[in-house]
């Protein structure tokens, strides 16, 4: 907070508009017509001084001022004890830049070595003239050169009223990390009552610490969180731990696991670790607090290790799940990958070639179904030409695959091969033009990438984690129609794709961005995933994305695909933002997909008065017509405090069960915040939102 002014004696420069002195056995000096001390960029002046060469010491009287250039200091009178470099302001008043924070103080003592003592001390970051806010004590002293304060007998009173006592306080200065209580959190919500959070945070050494949250349910009881956070030359990670011992709703434990965990080993090997684990399935609905939280699945635990270089990678893992959702068959299941090896290399040849190799070996265990290895490795090799503005990359590739499979039915074979060759053209054009009387560009980028799979019969090979991915521009351009391994569709087929955008260049700025595209199919496709029949027709949907600046403060983006059918439209999504100003935000967007989404949402902040800002978010499900979630609030910001008030109803768990909770959020600006973490779900729940009071 306040440095410490001249706490090396050695250059002082000392000025006085006049000096009286007498000599003798008790030598005497007084200064006056403006007395001034200077150390650097620290600086002491005052009317006039009187020199005490007895206890070695300057008393200054009259209009005395400190200064350096974070801190100012103001005082009647003031002590200087150059012998022990300890100087004493009586009655000051003293002000902080970096942090518009001001006070007074009865004492305020300031030695060299750094520490500052002060007296009957009152603080806030209000202007002159309003302390709507106010923190007050019997004594401060903070200690620079630990980088710790200590507080005895502390109140915070708000609008004259004491909101948060404390006999006394032990808190860090600066950026330094202290051990100690961190600001309660205070909320309600209908299923789990009022809340409370207490957050203990334990500064263990510079790169260790943990934050230690006892939560206070008063439906389901008391809850404790722990956190702990480690940072080495070469690792970091979390280790965490939620724990209820006894849910009065459902009289029961229920606890959380998370630890997650890097090692940089150096020459490229890394390893990653993440383990989580619930008790129950309906954790995340009951005590998640999010739509999106309680949502979850399944948990991801694997412990994995891999290398990059430039021409070559390997990833090695074993992988499990935890199924969160128990209506998910036993045979819907993922598999374990116990272990799964991955390799991928990429070579420069002679004569402009280039080879390549995707390989993996991998163990899919599940207590239902079939399981068993699988082994693949597919070779390609490419001749890429590339030239300013065009490319033209012809590739061929062999995919080879195995299974040696266990759990199968009687008399199905426990040994399966496919090898399949796959041929490609990708070729593409990048224009461009300079636009009349502007400084911007615009480009037109069409792609053609033709691809020839031949038929080869899998029925009868496992599904172990290849699936139907959703169309999408990346999926346009990719050369085989499914996700993972299990199938390789035949296909011979071209697709086409154009992009167009316009550039700002000046600054770089991409202004806008459209694309189109389709697959054009020149024979039926046999192979089968889970569709009954083979498919036959003989084009993809469109696929097209729009994104562009309206205007200064209006950004558009669109997304659609669509068919030539009686349904002829697959997906489509569309999002514009109005954003006049920093506190001025409205967000406008649409969802839909055919036979599952259908849904608007709408959300905002705009201010309504000099001080007063409305914020809010409203998600409709069209198809299922019941609102998923809203929320509507009041922020309330003066110069020196601020106050969210949120009212909140959404729907928390998965078979539609609504919750409801209201929030309570004081932040007094510069020090500290009372309440609910308001600020949290504004800036999930509003794209633009920025949750720091100005």
């Amino acid at each position: 907070m306040l440095a410490t002014p001249l706490a090396n004696l050695e250059t002082i420069q000392l000025e006085a508009g006049r000096l009286e002195s007498t000599f003798g056995a008790s030598p005497t000096a007084t200064m006056s017509g403006g007395v001034m001390l200077r150390r650097d960029t620290k600086l002491v002046s005052a009317d006039s001084a009187r020199y005490d060469p007895l206890y070695k010491a300057l008393h200054l009287e009259g209009g005395v001022r400190y200064e350096d250039p974070n801190t100012q200091i103001h005082s009647n009178s003031a002590e200087f004890a150059y012998g022990n470099g300890r100087i004493r302001f009586e009655g000051a008043e003293f002000s902080i830049g970096t942090s518009n924070g001001r006070g007074a103080a009865d004492a305020l003592e300031i030695n060299q070595d750094g520490k500052l003592t002060l007296d009957g001390v009152e603080y806030t970051t209000c202007p002159p003239g309003s302390e709507d806010w106010l923190m007050q004590g019997k004594s401060i002293v903070l200690d620079m050169k630990k980088g710790v304060g200590t507080a005895k007998g502390m109140q915070l009173k708000f609008k004259g009223v004491p909101i948060l006592y404390a006999p006394y306080l032990s808190f860090p200065i600066g950026d330094a990390r202290k051990s100690g209580v961190l600001t309660p959190e205070i909320g309600s919500s209908g299923r789990s009552g009022n809340e409370i959070r207490v957050p203990w945070y334990w500064n263990i050494a510079p790169n260790y610490d943990a934050l230690i949250t006892p939560r206070l349910l008063t439906n389901r009881g008391v809850q404790l969180a722990t956190e702990f956070r480690y940072l080495t030359e070469r690792n970091k990670g979390v280790i965490a731990a939620d724990y209820l011992p006894d849910d009065n709703i459902i009289n029961a434990a229920r606890h959380q696991i998370r630890f997650e965990h890097l090692t940089l080993f150096g020459n490229g090997w890394r390893n990653q670790i993440n383990l989580r684990e619930v008790s129950d399935s309906q954790y995340y609905e009951d005590l998640g607090g999010s739509l999106s939280v309680s949502s979850i699945t399944h948990l991801n635990r694997s412990v994995r290790f891999d290398y990059y270089s430039p021409n070559f990678s390997m990833l090695g893992q074993v992988q499990d799940y935890q199924t969160v959702d128990d209506t998910i068959a036993a045979d819907q299941r993922p598999y374990r990958r116990l272990p799964q090896i991955l390799v991928n290399g990429s070579w420069d040849m002679p004569l402009g070639f280039r080879f390549g190799i995707d390989g993996e070996v991998v163990n899919f265990d599940r207590n239902v179904g079939v399981t068993g290895w699988r082994f693949n490795a597919a070779p390609k090799l490419e001749l890429p030409i590339t030239r300013p503005g065009w490319f033209v990359v012809p590739a061929v590739a062999m995919d080879y695959t195995r299974y040696k499979l266990k759990n199968t039915l009687p008399g199905e074979q426990t040994g399966l091969t496919r090898t399949v060759p796959i041929t490609s053209l990708d070729t593409g054009l990048i224009l461009e033009r300079s636009m009349k009387n502007s400084n911007r560009v615009q480009t037109i980028e069409p792609r053609l990438l033709y691809v020839h799979i031949p038929q080869r019969d899998q029925d009868n090979l496992p599904i172990f984690d290849t699936i139907t991915p959703d169309m999408n521009l990346v999926q346009l351009f990719r050369k085989n129609r499914y996700l993972g391994i299990d199938r390789i569709g035949d296909t011979d087929h071209i697709s086409v794709g154009i992009t167009t955008r316009i550039l700002n260049l000046s600054t770089g700025r991409e202004l806008m961005s459209a694309t189109i595209g389709q697959t054009r199919y020149l024979s039926d496709r046999t192979v089968r995933l889970s569709d009954p029949t083979m498919a036959t027709t003989e084009t993809s949907d469109y696929i097209a994305q729009l994104r562009f600046l309206l205007f200064k403060n209006v950004n558009f983006d669109f997304g659609h695909q669509w068919g030539a059918g009686v349904e002829d439209m697959t997906k489509s999504e569309a999002r514009l933002q109005y954003r006049p100003a920093d506190n001025k935000v409205l967000n406008l967007a649409y969802r839909f997909r055919r036979n599952s989404l259908k849904q608007g949402d709408l959300s905002w902040s705009w201010p309504i008065a000099s001080r007063w800002n409305f914020v809010g978010r409203y998600n409709f499900s069209f198809r299922d017509q019941e609102v998923l979630e809203q929320f509507f609030g009041l922020e309330y910001e003066s110069c020196c405090w601020g106050l969210r008030l949120v009212s909140r109803r959404h729907i928390s768990t998965r078979d539609g069960t609504r919750d409801s909770s209201f929030g309570l959020q004081l932040v007094m600006k510069g020090m500290t915040s009372v309440g609910t973490a308001a600020d949290k779900l504004l800036e999930r729940g509003i794209l633009g939102y920025s949750a720091d009071l100005r």
